[in-house]
């Protein structure tokens, strides 16, 4: 499995973007998605992820109701949305792909995804 990020780039404070995830080599209708940021000096952190199902879980509480986590598995694609972005959410995003058990689970721990994209840089500034 491929993973192909895109969509980042330079936006004003209060605005949005859409990241989005391409997979190739393999269908992801057999995988849980997730999406990671890191900056310089910091740990990798989870952001949001996506069962099978369809269902997604928070991991940052500074995103919640204003990022979304989709996926279109007939596009082979998850997407990020982004909206009202803060300079703290400035980072390099990585979406990741996993295979847990679970059809309704998505893990939060970026060591636990095999899977990983080469990441797209944000920067929120004015």
């Amino acid at each position: 499995l491929q993973l192909v990020e895109s969509g980042g780039g330079l936006v004003q404070p209060g605005g949005s973007l859409t990241l989005s995830c391409a997979a190739s080599g393999d269908t992801l209708d057999d995988y849980a998605m997730g999406w990671f940021r890191q900056v310089p000096g910091k740990d990798r952190e989870g952001v949001i992820c996506i069962s099978r199902r369809g269902s997604s879980t928070y991991h940052l509480d500074s995103v919640k109701g204003r990022f979304t986590i989709s996926r279109d598995n007939a596009k082979n694609t998850v997407y990020l949305q982004m909206n009202n972005l803060k300079p703290e959410d400035a980072a390099i995003y990585y979406c990741a792909a996993d295979t847990p058990a679970g059809a309704t689970f998505c893990a939060s721990a970026a060591p636990l995804y095999p899977w990983w994209g080469q990441g797209t840089q944000v920067t929120v500034s004015s």
